[in-house]
């Protein structure tokens, strides 16, 4: 079981969809057109941190 916490910071996603279309065993768009997780264990962490370091709005945080 994964230790980290993955998060979409609601109020800084900007609904660009970059994370549901490259990691969607993780991330989807909501009905208000933002990103929420799906599954935060569908994919390596280390997968999950590089699609958070490409979101433009800088919305989803993994946490220790």
């Amino acid at each position: 079981m994964s230790m980290s916490k993955v998060v979409v910071d609601q109020k800084l996603c900007i609904g660009c969809g970059l994370c549901a279309s490259m990691l969607p065993e993780v991330f989807q768009m909501d009905d208000s057109g933002k990103s929420t997780i799906k599954n935060e264990n569908g994919a390596p962490l280390e997968k999950i941190k590089e699609i958070a370091n490409m979101c433009p709005a800088k919305a989803i945080k993994v946490k220790k």
